[in-house]
C-alpha cells in the first residue's frame, strides 16, 4: 500500500514562500516603527517646552525618544 504526505508543499516551494512572506513581513515591520516614530515625534513636538520639562525631555531628546 502506498502512502503519500499531502501536509508538505512541493519540494522547493517552502523556502521560496517563507522568504517572499519574511520580506514582506520585515516590510510591514518596518513602516509600522517608522509611522509609531512619526506619530511619537508630532505628538513631541506639539507640547511646549514647558509640558517637556515636566516629563523630563528638552526639543534636542525628541528624535532620541521617538526611534527608541
Amino acid at each position: 500500500m502506498a502512502a503519500f504526505d499531502t501536509t508538505r508543499p512541493a519540494y522547493g516551494a517552502a523556502p521560496v514562500a517563507g522568504q517572499i512572506k519574511g520580506f514582506f513581513s520585515a516590510l510591514i515591520a518596518k513602516y509600522v516603527a517608522w509611522n509609531d516614530a512619526r506619530v511619537t515625534r508630532n505628538a513631541l513636538h506639539g507640547l511646549t517646552d514647558r509640558e517637556l520639562e515636566d516629563i523630563g525631555l528638552t526639543r534636542g531628546d525628541i528624535d532620541v525618544v521617538a526611534t527608541k
